[in-house]
């Protein structure tokens, strides 16, 4: 051999020893990820008062098992590991903590509630653990000042307020308000974004009246709201108590203009068990495409959805819009970690998460994307009015984008 072909040769095996250590700088794991797996966590309520959301978490772990016979995510399998908490914070404090010290998750995906993410979110962000994309629109959990290591999904109880407001003075300018709200962050919020949205014509509501979530009825504060004269109902609930509100407003015959929130908009767990002639002509806000409507029955989306819903979940509601919502996160959730390659740390997880540019989800309706930054938190900004029509929601004017810094 010559001392030329010598030369490439030692030139070549010199570049391959740096290139090693290179390739293995670029590889960071933090607890709960490895070559081979990703390991997430969540507490689901599978049980308790708000057991209507269990549906969500079992399309999410549906997803993962699909992700997964796929190849995973960049080559690696994700865990998805579940816990029942019942809807109850100190539940939800014992299985986070399991998750995180026992289980070593890399990152809580989806935690779901607003009381029971509040219960964990100083000890997620002490931690330095991601609380990532958790089930509540709750102010709070878009902070990321204060609380870095939280971001919410769901659309801002606060702005969702304003937007209810915004169509009251536009087309029931002289409405008496009555509000039934759940008596947490979540109802809170709501009062607060609808009032601060009427501003100075806040006296519209007349009358507001709060339940806890373990009551088992609502039934009193139905009656003091309407023998307030209140002519429009906002319930600012989740499922049980929505479907009680919607059963006694009908059975006393009252007939308000009836507001309900997003997180109670279930056509299959709320209007349904409520009756759906009962629930005829309720207003609330949608942002996701309704499998059941013919409008959506070629869209490619809705497709991938179906096909999803029939292999690994054909025991599920498609017509669900609480499925539809697991779909959704799961698939947001997916782009976050294939966004972070091969440095799966906790930071990494956050900064993707706080990097995402009008991402575009299978069953989001046009017009609506996800983009965020590291100031701004809201994964969902964009809302439209709907309204029942005893079968399916139909829409109300146009994609509206609220633009205000929380």
């Amino acid at each position: 051999m010559t001392k030329e072909p010598l030369k490439r040769a030692a030139g070549a095996a010199i570049a391959l020893v740096l290139l090693i250590p290179a390739a293995q700088a670029q590889t960071k794991y933090d607890p709960g990820a490895s070559d081979t797996e990703i390991k997430v966590g969540q507490t689901v309520p599978l049980s308790g008062p708000a057991s209507a959301y269990a549906v969500i978490g079992k399309t999410q772990a549906a997803y993962m098992k699909m992700v997964n016979d796929q190849g995973g995510v960049n080559g690696r399998k994700v865990a998805l590991i579940q816990y029942d908490d019942a809807y109850s914070p100190p539940k939800t404090v014992e299985q986070t903590r399991r998750l995180v010290e026992s289980d070593e998750v890399l990152l809580t995906f989806q935690i779901i509630g607003t009381a029971p993410n509040v219960a964990v979110q100083k000890y997620l962000n002490t931690r330095k653990v991601p609380q990532l994309f958790a089930a509540t629109g709750a102010a709070r959990f878009t902070d990321p000042k204060n609380f870095p290591w939280t971001m919410g999904f769901n659309p801002s109880y606060l702005v969702e307020g304003r937007i209810y407001a915004q169509y009251l003075l536009k087309n029931h300018p002289n409405a008496r308000i009555g509000v039934l709200y759940q008596n947490d962050d979540l109802g809170k919020d709501y009062l607060a974004g609808l009032k601060a949205g009427l501003g100075d014509k806040a006296k519209m509501v007349v009358a507001e009246t709060s339940y806890e979530i373990t009551e088992p009825t609502i039934d009193s504060q139905i009656l003091r709201l309407k023998d307030a004269g209140a002519d429009v109902l906002f319930s600012a609930t989740t499922p049980k108590q929505a479907a009680q509100a919607i059963k006694k407003v009908a059975e006393i015959g009252w007939k308000p203009l009836h507001i309900i929130d997003i997180n109670a908009s279930s056509v299959s767990a709320v209007l349904k068990p409520a009756g759906l002639d009962n629930a005829k002509g309720i207003v609330s806000v949608g942002y996701v495409k309704d499998s059941a409507d013919p409008e959506w029955k070629d869209d490619p989306g809705m497709k991938r959805y179906l096909a999803f819903m029939t292999r690994y979940y054909p025991d599920g509601d498609k017509d669900s819009n609480l499925n539809v919502y697991g779909y959704i996160t799961a698939q947001l959730l997916v782009q976050v970690l294939k966004q972070c390659g091969d440095d799966l740390t906790r930071e990494n997880v956050m900064r993707q998460a706080a990097n995402l540019r009008n991402i575009e989800l299978d069953l989001t309706l046009p017009g609506i994307s996800v983009t965020t930054t590291p100031t701004d938190y809201r994964v969902n900004k964009q809302f439209q009015m709907v309204q029942f029509d005893g079968q399916r929601w139909q829409k109300i004017g146009g994609i509206v984008t609220d633009e205000a810094k929380e």
